[in-house]
């Protein structure tokens, strides 16, 4: 009985490995509104739906009079569209967790608070998100070389003193 159980599992054990490899690839979906990557990657990463949860993403479209400290107003239709893709593809929170912030809150949501981020990225020294290089945690491409693809494997990342992550 043990010994099948271990050649199912070890019969198994290739069917695992692409879903260990795709866990830190963010791919943009096909489907992916031309509005979308028009709209938010014009001013900072296109960041993938799935670093955020749906409630928070919602709040984040209602919002964009002021999106963090700038204003990002779209016409209704634009908005709808983009709302709609983000809340498709968005995080489940038992991976990421919520933002931290409060539904209530005037504080609008930021990936970067969410469990997810803080457990990826607990070690990096406090110094790399001031670099000029980075200057902000919500900076991903500062060293995630590949951010712009979706790419956010360790072997992919530059930090700002120009060394790879080890």
């Amino acid at each position: 009985m043990k010994a099948t159980i271990l050649r199912l599992l070890v019969a198994l054990l290739p069917l695992s490995l692409p879903l260990a490899a795709h866990a830190d690839k963010l791919a943009m979906p096909a489907d992916a509104p031309p509005a979308f990557l028009a709209e938010c990657a014009g001013c900072h990463l296109a960041f993938p739906a799935q670093l955020l949860v749906a409630d928070d993403w919602k709040r984040v479209m209602a919002k964009l009079e002021k999106h963090y400290g700038g204003d990002a107003s779209l016409d209704e239709k634009t908005r709808l569209t983009i709302e709609n893709f983000l809340i498709k593809y968005a995080g489940d929170a038992k991976k990421i967790g919520a933002s931290g912030t409060a539904a209530g809150a005037t504080e609008l949501p930021r990936l970067t608070a969410t469990a997810w981020f803080k457990r990826k990225h607990h070690e990096v020294p406090q110094a790399d998100w001031r670099h000029a290089k980075v200057k902000t945690p919500s900076n991903c491409a500062g060293c995630h070389t590949r951010a712009a693809e979706g790419g956010y494997r360790k072997r992919e990342i530059v930090m700002p003193d120009g060394k790879k992550w080890e």
